[in-house]
């Protein structure tokens, strides 16, 4: 039996462990699933005749590398911080490794040392990073082969809930980190390329500069930049791309209601609240505005604001419970941040019920033969349940899918790399269709920022 060692089992480690699961008579697999919560662990493993539950403390240097000394792969779903300790064991041992998270540069430092020993050290191979880059090659790489000229890129991918199970007003509930999404667009400048121009928003302008698009069978979306949308231009081959965003969708109406909360100063992380565990929701509100001797707390927040009382913003922020009296933050030496997230818990927590959705947008600006071409690229994934979801599809099954490549030996590159060679993204792309991660590709009419092209 060929031997797995999966390192985490939180949330994105469900389908990825269901998968190898499924393979593991076939492909002759033994899969270790080691996380601090054994009990986690072996709920995981399914009661699975070729899996096991490990108790693993990441810290416990002896035991993590006689774990990884056991197996023929490793996999970590680990936070991305912890990621290097296992890679450079995994260097040291001689065993391949695989990754969802963004390739660090204490990662990179290992490269040298891996394609040495003809190790793959995978990264970047969940859902954004991963998906994104797979998806995005695949196109630019048929372009580029017909001849074409990539002149504008823009990609654009969120976590959202599910059409059914969108019953709020800010349509929009959390299916990942809530804690991300909070300080969301914080840490750096936005930056990006628009028709041959660098451009730059700051943190308290992003949410009000947002792109729109149109995604067939599911409406309108709005999309905010990224923190660096050109970390990945020469990654891609696209240095010379007139315009290059990447972005986060959410759908229309969020950003500019998110956008009070960052304009108040609820987003910041950089200090504490006095007596945060014991103050209201109400409370807190008020800490934002200036004092007055007889205006409510809601007036005082529509004259800072200038919300105005039938503006559907302030029907969202009343949903939300922001001046309720009655309602206690109770949380300890919490930020701002921490503090609203505490608030957003209780409105936009996933039911038991509830299922959420992935949705990935491409637009692919080119020329060819002299002539300016488009090509939209869509994709949705709908979640099955609260173990199964969408997000947990999306991340974890390019993990799984690569980690087998690689078992196989038909990822063979060496080194510490991205998904966006051929023989990663092809047979990864055409798997994921079998689970209902489809690509829909149409042709459009390309008029970049100038809906005048057309008429001219």
């Amino acid at each position: 039996m060929r031997k797995i060692l999966i390192i985490g089992a939180g949330r994105s480690a469900s389908s990825l462990i269901r998968y190898l699961l499924s393979k593991s008579e076939v492909e002759k697999l033994h899969i270790t699933i080691a996380d601090l919560s054994v009990e986690l662990a072996q709920k995981k493993t399914q009661n699975h005749a070729n899996a096991a539950a490990l108790a693993l403390d990441i810290f416990n240097t002896e035991q993590r590398q006689a774990e990884i000394q056991k197996a023929d792969i490793v996999i970590s779903m680990l936070p991305a911080h912890l990621h290097i300790e296992v890679a450079k064991d995994c260097v040291a041992f001689g065993k391949n490794m695989v990754t969802a998270s963004y390739i660090s540069t204490e990662m990179q430092a290992l490269n040298d040392e891996a394609v040495a020993k003809g190790l793959v050290l995978m990264n970047e191979v969940g859902l954004d990073p991963g998906i994104d880059h797979m998806s995005a090659m695949k196109v630019i790489d048929e372009i580029k082969e017909q001849g074409g000229k990539i002149i504008l890129f823009e990609s654009f991918c969120g976590g959202l809930v599910a059409p059914e199970s969108d019953n709020n007003l800010w349509n929009y509930k959390f299916t990942w980190a809530p804690r991300n999404v909070v300080l969301a667009g914080q840490g750096g400048t936005a930056k990006f390329i628009q028709e041959g121009k660098y451009k730059y928003i700051p943190y308290q302008k992003l949410f009000r500069r947002t792109e729109y698009f149109h995604v067939e069978g599911y409406g309108k979306f709005e999309g905010y930049a990224n923190r660096d949308s050109l970390k990945y231009q020469n990654v891609y081959g696209l240095e010379d791309a007139l315009t290059l965003y990447r972005g986060t969708i959410r759908r229309v109406g969020f950003s500019k209601a998110w956008n009070v909360f960052v304009q108040l100063g609820m987003t910041d992380d950089t200090y504490v609240i006095d007596n945060s565990d014991t103050i209201s929701f109400r409370d807190f509100t008020n800490l934002f505005l200036p004092y007055h001797p007889s205006d409510s707390v809601e007036s005082k927040f529509r004259m800072s604001t200038g919300i105005e009382q039938d503006d559907i913003i302030w029907d969202k922020l009343l949903e939300l419970d922001l001046f309720s009296a009655t309602k206690i933050v109770g949380v300890k030496n919490g930020t701002p941040a921490q503090i609203l997230e505490r608030i957003l818990n209780d409105s936009w927590t996933l039911a038991p019920e509830d299922k959420d959705m992935i949705v990935m947008y491409h637009k692919f600006g080119y020329e060819l033969n002299g002539e300016h071409k488009q090509i939209d690229a869509t994709m949705v994934c709908l979640g099955d349940d609260q173990t199964y979801t969408a997000m947990a599809k999306t991340v974890g099954l390019p993990v799984a899918m690569a980690t087998l490549q690689i078992l196989n030996g038909n990822i063979k590159t060496p080194g510490v790399q991205l998904p966006i060679r051929k023989e990663v993204y092809l047979p990864i792309l055409k798997e994921l269709e079998e689970f209902g991660v489809v690509f829909h590709e149409k042709e459009m009419p390309y008029f970049g920022y100038n809906p005048d092209r057309l008429t001219v």
